[in-house]
């Protein structure tokens, strides 16, 4: 049984009752310089910290890291995800010694938020003053259609990107499909990479460093009292163990021990590729974000049959409300209701439907493996507070409380950081 998605349109998020996010003590990031026993030793000996063990392995970290541009790059089966790394420490005389395409490419992504008629840079999630292999600058998260990959290939061969980097760090089932059109349309290899070592490493990371404005994992508090539904911030410090679910075209499911002990439960064929592709025929939108918008109108309740429709009212033996889903578009099945249903209402009724599944997946997962913390990512869930709702409302209500639903604010881009990273401390 499953919910109707009805209870959940209500309910805003309180965005000023998200704090800060603070700096994580004791905790070294990749590429961030810090206090070594030696440099401790030597303040307690009078001498500056700042001395030859210092400089040695700052100039130890000059000669290893890669040279600019950084990027690393996740290609889905629906969305191809780029994050860019912007020094914005760069001297005088490196800003000399900078040849023209490097300069022109970091103009053309740093200066626009829009790229042709489907790249779009996600201004709200860059991270500001962030410091990664001893460089400090903005990390900015592009996305755009896995179809149109030529154009950004030739893009790249415009502004002969390979002049400058011969290898891009990518991970997603793309990196293998299209390798050969990086090879003959752009000079590029790829350096492949797993997917689901890249996403871990990348949530990891992103949680971990300090940003700006809002916390990076939160939750929905009140999840069974839509009256009430409050976005709270989460501190994912001692995380493990966690079940990840990754939510793109598809689903993986994943039970997360430590950074490098992990293993994919399961996942399901159903998930925002099949909510898009369902909405394209049901609806005719063309557009993940016009999907929403319409199922947002509707009202699946229509559409699926529910236990009262079989009962008349709850069903009581077996604590099934009368308002969960006992058969999605099952009612469906009759000419007149079929006559009377609205596009708004079949788009609604998709979302429950692939929503309801991955949260009933999740929750059998969740208990057979024993791990109470669930955190959800992926694209399906960017500007779907709707699903993310109605995750949460599932997780709480039916394990009674025992199950928290987290989400992330970078949501999808985590396999492409994971592949950053890679670039710049290989594994």
């Amino acid at each position: 049984m499953a919910f109707n998605g009805h209870q959940q349109d209500v309910g805003g998020i309180d965005e000023d009752e998200t704090p800060t996010k603070q700096p994580r003590l004791n905790r070294e990031m990749p590429g961030h310089l810090t206090n070594t026993p030696s440099n401790e030793a030597a303040e307690s000996a009078g001498r500056a910290p700042c001395d030859r063990p210092t400089r040695r392995r700052a100039d130890s970290v000059k000669k290893t890291r890669p040279p600019f541009p950084w990027f690393g790059m996740d290609i889905g089966g629906t969305l191809v995800k780029l994050v860019y790394f912007e020094p914005k420490d760069i001297t005088a005389e490196e800003e000399q010694e900078e040849v023209e395409n490097l300069k022109s490419i970091r103009r053309y992504l740093t200066s626009n938020t829009a790229y042709g008629k489907t790249g779009i840079r996600d201004v709200h999630l860059e991270l500001q003053d962030l410091t990664m292999c001893g460089r400090t600058g903005i990390l900015h998260f592009i996305r755009f259609p896995t179809h149109d990959l030529p154009a950004f290939l030739q893009m790249g061969r415009d502004k002969h990107f390979s002049s400058l980097h011969t290898t891009l760090c990518a991970t997603g089932g793309g990196a293998y499909k299209f390798e050969t059109d990086f090879r003959t349309m752009a000079d590029l290899q790829l350096h492949k990479l797993d997917e689901l070592d890249c996403l871990i490493r990348g949530v990891l990371y992103i949680d971990s460093v300090v940003s700006s404005g809002l916390s990076e994992c939160y939750y929905f508090e009140n999840a069974t009292n839509p009256d009430h539904c409050i976005q709270r911030p989460y501190t994912l410090e001692n995380p493990y163990p966690l079940l990840l679910v990754n939510i793109g075209s598809g689903v993986s499911i994943l039970a997360v021990y430590s950074e490098n002990n992990y293993k994919r439960v399961t996942g399901t064929s159903l998930g925002g590729g099949t909510f898009l592709g369902l909405c394209c025929l049901l609806t005719g939108c063309s557009t993940f974000e016009e999907a929403l918008e319409i199922a947002s109108q509707g009202e699946s309740t229509r559409v699926d049959k529910l236990v009262r429709d079989i009962y008349g009212g709850d069903y009581e033996r077996f604590g099934l409300p009368g308002w969960a889903v006992a058969s999605s578009f099952g009612n469906m099945m009759s000419k007149e209701k079929r006559e009377s249903v609205s596009k708004e209402d079949l788009a609604r009724a998709t979302l429950v439907t692939i929503t309801n599944n991955i949260g009933s997946i999740t929750r059998m997962c969740a208990l057979n493996e024993n791990i109470e913390r669930v955190v959800f990512v992926g694209n399906f869930l960017r500007v779907n507070t709707l699903s993310m709702k109605l995750l949460a409302y599932a997780m709480d209500y039916w394990s009674k409380g025992q199950l928290k639903a987290l989400f992330l604010r970078h949501e999808g881009y985590f396999g492409a950081v994971g592949a950053l990273l890679e670039l710049l401390h290989p594994s």
